[in-house]
């Protein structure tokens, strides 16, 4: 089989390419790094020609004042076109745990609008929402940084790491398409504030966490569930703790 990975140098897409590769697919490997500007579409065609699927693991270089959703209204229109110019199978998308709930945000209210044009699109589709990757919580701190203190909402998660979501994105990728949404967390709970004093004593780092509930996850409070995924999620293997060790051996 012939998969377009587009994102191919990012956390998720460097795992899954390798994945597929490793199970005898073609990959054909898109990112801006690589020439393919899905913006633009510069690029774009030639990388999905031939492909029986497209998994689109790309994301906003910038979060805020409506740059994540400008760049996903484009980047999805321009996939999608491109996906029915090739006749693409499967297309498959990665999403975020708790988009629909969190849409007063910017950085949601444009994954909700890139699900919305998915479904909307005609194509054969799955859209895999995941929770926050471990390899991110560094970003989590840095949301409630404030000099010696970090202040952070002790609203729920399930953090998990971005091998095992990668993992499951192959298995989708083979598979064939849900033309639904399924998710994926990790195999522990934690308060947001919780995961950020783990991660801060694993790095020997002595900033205080402070809990706080006023805190915005990317421009908006949460509530306890908001992050959690629901009843029939698919739930990781790695723990916390055994992320942690191997990133303090690696």
């Amino acid at each position: 089989m012939k998969i377009a990975v587009v994102g191919a140098s990012g956390v998720i897409g460097t795992r899954l390419s390798e994945s597929l590769r490793r199970s005898g697919h073609e990959v054909a490997a898109a990112s801006l790094s690589l020439g393919v500007d899905t913006v633009t579409g510069k690029g774009l065609a030639a990388a999905i020609a031939g492909t029986d699927v497209i998994v689109d693991v790309t994301n906003a270089a910038s979060f805020g004042d409506n740059a994540a959703l400008d760049f996903f209204k484009a980047s999805t229109k321009n996939l999608l076109a491109a996906a029915a110019e090739a006749e693409v199978r499967h297309y498959l998308a990665l999403s975020v745990v708790g988009t629909p709930r969190l849409v007063e945000s910017d950085y949601f209210h444009a994954k909700m609008v890139q699900e919305n044009l998915i479904q909307a699109s005609n194509r054969p589709y799955t859209i895999l929402r995941s929770t926050q990757f471990y390899e991110f919580i560094n970003g989590l701190i840095d949301i409630g940084g404030q000099g010696d203190v970090v202040r952070l909402p002790p609203a729920l998660m399930r953090p998990v790491a971005a091998g095992d979501v990668a993992a499951f994105l192959a298995e989708l990728t083979v598979a064939t398409p849900l033309g639904d949404i399924v998710e994926i967390g990790g195999p522990e709970q934690f308060g947001i504030d919780e995961v950020a004093r783990i991660y801060l004593a694993a790095n020997e780092d002595e900033r205080q966490v402070i809990t706080d509930p006023s805190t915005s996850y990317f421009g908006v409070e949460l509530t306890d569930a908001a992050l959690l995924p629901g009843a029939g999620a698919r739930l990781a293997a790695e723990k916390l703790s055994d992320w942690l060790y191997q990133s303090m051996a690696a």
